[in-house]
C-alpha cells in the first residue's frame, strides 16, 4: 500500500508524461500501480488470516482452570485433562499456552497497591528491625517523612511502648493513627483477615488520644 504522498508522486508523473509504463519507470512502481493510483483505486493487500495453534482447541479450558485457581495450577497438572480434551501437541508447547494465560489472567486481576494520601499529623508508622542482637525500633510519619529511630534489646511490649512514648515526646504531639506491621508483642489474637491487640491495649485510645491500627495480611497496600 503507497502513502499518500508517493500516489501523489506518481499521478504527477503520469500527468507529466501521459504514460502508465514511463511513469512507471520514473517512480520505480510496476505500471499496474500507476494505473490504480490515477484511476483512484488504492491496491488490495491481501486478507491477513490468524495463525491456527495445535492448542486452541483447549485453550478455553485451560482458561477457565487458570481462573479457578487464580493462576496457581501447573501446566504440568493440566496436561493430562488437555490431553483428555483433544491436545496433541508436545509439552513445551503447552507451557507455552498455559503461561500466556496465566499472563492474561493477572493483567486482569491485579490488585495492585495504592497510593496513600496523608493529611499532616493523621498516621505514624512503626516497625521493629534487627541487626543481629541489637533490634531497632523505627517510626516515620507518613506525611512529612519525619523520622524516628531508637536501639533496644527486645522486642516486647512495654519496649515498643516506650519506644512510642519517646517518640511522641520528641515528635512534641500525638498524631492520630500509630499504624503498625502485625506486631507479634502487641498482637492478642487473629481472626480471619483482622488482628486482635493484647487486653491492656484497650486503654490506649483513651490514655494517648490516638488510634493504634495493623495492616490486614491480606492487604499490603493499606500501607501505602
Amino acid at each position: 500500500m503507497k502513502s499518500e504522498r508517493e500516489r501523489m508522486d506518481i499521478i504527477a508523473a503520469y500527468n507529466d508524461l501521459g504514460s502508465f509504463r514511463g511513469a512507471a519507470a520514473i517512480c520505480g512502481v510496476d505500471h499496474k500501480t500507476v494505473k490504480r493510483a490515477v484511476l483512484g483505486q488504492p491496491a488490495q493487500s491481501p486478507a491477513s488470516t490468524a495463525r491456527r495453534h495445535n492448542y486452541d482447541v483447549v485453550a478455553d479450558i485451560v482458561a477457565a482452570r487458570v481462573a479457578k485457581t487464580s493462576a496457581r495450577i501447573t501446566a504440568k497438572r493440566l496436561l493430562p485433562a488437555a490431553t483428555a480434551a483433544g491436545y496433541t501437541g508436545s509439552a513445551r508447547n503447552f507451557r507455552r499456552l498455559v503461561a500466556r494465560a496465566k499472563r492474561a489472567w493477572r493483567a486482569d486481576n491485579h490488585r495492585g497497591r495504592r497510593p496513600g494520601v496523608w493529611a499532616p499529623g493523621e498516621v505514624l508508622a512503626i516497625d521493629w528491625g534487627s541487626e543481629g542482637s541489637l533490634h531497632i525500633f523505627c517510626a516515620v510519619m507518613a506525611f512529612s517523612r519525619w523520622r524516628f529511630v531508637r536501639f533496644a534489646t527486645d522486642e516486647r511490649a512495654p519496649t515498643t511502648f516506650e519506644m512510642l512514648a519517646r517518640c511522641f515526646e520528641a515528635l512534641g504531639a500525638v498524631p492520630r493513627v500509630v499504624l503498625a506491621d502485625r506486631m507479634g508483642c502487641l498482637k492478642g489474637g487473629v481472626v480471619p483477615t483482622s488482628w486482635c491487640p493484647r487486653r491492656p491495649m484497650s486503654a490506649w485510645p483513651c490514655t494517648m488520644g490516638s488510634a493504634l491500627i495493623s495492616v490486614r495480611a491480606t492487604t499490603p497496600n493499606r500501607k501505602g
